[in-house]
């Protein structure tokens, strides 16, 4: 069953991924198009408990609420502390993340949180076609061991367009995939192929 959490900013919804002899957490938010079944979530829910990892999928009270349209990243951000609360129940040490805009979130609020690290997937570095808007800041300074996975046709900011990244931060590039890590059907890269290699690269990680 899914837990409701009460947040300032309303109603989340955790959906819990539990392992059987669980050694961390990880938390992931969704991004702001849509909700925890994106294909990359759902990979991870289904592969990182058999490797020790509890996933939480964390459906916003936007989302729950019914409303098609995210909110600013202030109400965002003030939503994610009592879910992160939630995730950190057990003892466990919890790794904060989501994909797009709930990286985002992740990476501007996991060190107050105490998070053990962040797991940046489809880190929205700039608005499609606005390489001058850089969010690269967001992700520098997370202060934590920070995971990116990043489509290598991400509209949002290929891998190349990525500034140096600090030693704590590691970039793994899933070739030709698109924001949603959708790969084309010409690509020598399989649908099925680049979703486990975003599953392997984060258990290998955690």
């Amino acid at each position: 069953m899914p837990q409701i959490i009460e947040t300032p900013t309303g109603d989340a919804r955790l959906h819990w991924f539990r392992a059987d002899a669980p050694r961390a957490v990880l938390l992931l938010g969704h991004g702001a198009g849509g909700g925890i079944e994106a294909p990359d979530l759902q990979a991870l829910a289904a592969a990182l408990p058999a490797a020790g990892i509890t996933v939480v999928l964390a459906e916003q009270p936007w989302r729950v609420a019914g409303r098609k349209l995210a909110p600013a990243p202030k109400t965002l951000d003030a939503g994610w502390p009592a879910q992160y609360a939630a995730a950190a129940g057990a003892g466990l040490p919890v790794f904060a993340g989501g994909r797009s805009a709930g990286a985002r979130v992740a990476c501007r609020t996991a060190a107050g949180l105490g998070a053990a690290g962040v797991l940046a997937l489809a880190f929205p570095l700039h608005p499609p076609g606005k390489p001058e808007k850089s969010r690269a800041e967001e992700l520098l300074d997370t202060g934590l061991p920070t995971l990116v996975v990043q489509g290598g046709a991400d509209t949002f900011g290929t891998p190349e367009e990525f500034p140096d990244l600090p030693d704590t931060h590691r970039l793994v590039e899933v070739p030709y995939a698109s924001h949603g890590f959708k790969v084309p059907k010409k690509a020598p890269l399989g649908q099925d192929e680049a979703l486990a290699l975003i599953a392997d690269a984060v258990a290998g990680w955690l």
